[in-house]
């Protein structure tokens, strides 16, 4: 009984103690999060693991994983171990990464990617298009295994496709129906698996309508596995321009490496040709960058993103600098709340009306950018009604004929004009991707000086086509937002 009377009085002891700290937003946030903790009822009923859904992304090879020197001080990147005791660490040469500039040669190598693989293609993704360039990448796995059939020694090869249930059966020609006619010819290599949330049920599934019901929540992850090459992505979004360029922000996922003793590694790539082995022969260079697997299912109580994204937001000390990029800038009251009181500067980009993936849309999907807008305004005032226009900073991106879709952190430690951390994947920081909506992201960690500056010049690139938010921006015709809007955003900013 005493037990159960001292974990029912700690929410209410933490929430007093928050009103205690009114000037202190950043410890008032981790407060609060404790608050909650205390509060959760621990004897939930048992449940199916929700790892099960991420079986087809799941590797029968163990990793190897390397850890940092244990005898080195927490100071420089060495402060970022603690990551390791959340998730697995893996350990590489930074001389085995290289960032892809090139959305189209992103394009070209995940093609390239499906045409050598001979054991597995594993894709999981929100969904697959309905266009050109979505029927090649369909056509080039089709090619694929047909050629593996073909071959003189038959290849075992397995193609395992994840995309979201709600967005990949949208419309009358959607995912299922491009992928339709693979299962039919392949039906025992081919395996397409549509994600549920599993807040989307009973009368609430029936009375929403489709579009509306992926504000529910989403299969968001882009992972992309071929045999052991792996490319872990923000966004592959198709421009509505006839350039056949992508956007998407790469990222890397380490693989076993088992049997190999050399790999050639791309932000977002990670090719092993037997020629490089043997090449190599037993060498292995001293692994200077570590890379951490980060995973976001709050429907599942799954919170790893969140944790160690708060958690480095927390610790981010006076003089260093955050990048923070999001395409629809929608943060969560907690992140805000660590933005807003503590003593790093920020830099946020984010996407212009007119660059929104939202711009244009038919019904109500159109004033979603006014409603981004909005929220920015509301943001932009209070860091101005605290006086930290100077720490904080608003950048808005824009490009003739593109959509902003990019997401990621770059992290600069005090006194240094390099970043040492990034965090590149599919979470955009807003309260979907924290609550809503299944996410995976990775920590990059280098101590190398050539991989900071390639992190460097990938920030760079970005902020070059943004200009600063200023009280002159909300004056432009186009931020105009209507008194409609206004009104309706804080009770559905919670859905997008």
């Amino acid at each position: 009984m005493a037990v159960a009377a001292a974990a029912a009085a700690g929410p209410v002891f933490w929430r007093r103690l928050l009103g205690l700290l009114p000037g202190r937003p950043g410890l008032a946030a981790l407060l609060g999060r404790l608050s909650d903790r205390l509060g959760r009822n621990r004897d939930r009923q048992r449940r199916r693991s929700p790892w099960l859904l991420l079986a087809p992304l799941l590797s029968p090879a163990v990793p190897q994983v390397t850890s940092p020197p244990c005898c080195l001080c927490p100071e420089g990147v060495h402060r970022f171990q603690w990551i390791r005791n959340l998730v697995p660490e893996f350990g590489v040469s930074s001389s085995h990464v290289r960032v892809l500039s090139s959305p189209a040669e992103f394009f070209e190598l995940m093609k390239g990617q499906i045409r050598v693989a001979k054991r597995r293609v594993v894709m999981a993704s929100l969904y697959l298009g309905t266009g050109p360039l979505e029927q090649e990448l369909v056509d080039c796995l089709e090619s694929t295994l047909e050629k593996s059939l073909q071959a003189k020694f038959p290849s075992n090869l397995k193609v395992s496709i994840l995309l979201d249930f709600t967005r990949g059966s949208r419309g009358r020609k959607n995912s299922r129906t491009m992928l339709l006619p693979l299962l039919r010819r392949f039906p025992e290599q081919v395996r397409v698996s549509l994600f549920h949330t599993p807040h989307l049920r009973g009368l609430l599934r029936l009375l929403i309508p489709e579009r509306f019901n992926e504000t529910i929540g989403l299969q968001h992850i882009k992972v992309y596995l071929f045999d052991n090459s792996v490319i872990l992505s923000g966004t592959v979004r198709r421009l509505p321009t006839s350039s056949r360029s992508w956007w998407t922000r790469w990222g890397m996922c380490p693989c076993s490496c088992r049997g190999t003793t050399r790999c050639r590694w791309w932000m977002g790539w990670c090719i092993l040709t037997k020629e490089d082995a043997a090449a190599a022969g037993d060498r292995r260079p001293a692994p200077d960058t570590w890379i951490y697997p980060l995973i976001q299912m709050k429907p599942f109580e799954i919170q790893i993103d969140e944790i160690v994204t708060e958690t480095l937001l927390t610790e981010a000390e006076r003089g260093a600098k955050v990048y923070l990029t999001t395409g629809y800038f929608n943060l969560t009251q907690a992140y805000m709340d660590l933005v807003l009181g503590t003593r790093a500067e920020y830099q946020i980009l984010l996407a212009s009306p007119e660059v929104n993936g939202f711009f244009g849309a038919k019904g109500v999907a159109g004033a979603i950018p006014a409603a981004y807008v909005h929220i920015e305004r509301q943001f932009f005032s209070e860091v101005c009604s605290l006086g930290q226009q100077e720490r904080v900073q608003l950048q808005e991106y824009w490009r003739r004929g593109w959509t902003f879709h990019a997401k990621g952190l770059w992290l600069y430690l005090a006194g240094s004009s390099l970043p040492c951390l990034t965090l590149i994947g599919s979470p955009n920081f807003g309260y979907r991707s924290v609550h809503r909506d299944l996410e995976a992201q990775i920590a990059i960690v280098t101590e190398n000086q050539a991989l900071q500056q390639q992190l460097h010049q990938e920030q760079e690139q970005l902020y070059l086509r943004s200009g600063v938010v200023s009280s002159a921006t909300f004056e432009q015709p186009s931020r105009q937002v209507k008194l409609w809007v206004k009104m309706v955003t804080p009770l559905i900013k919670n859905f997008f």
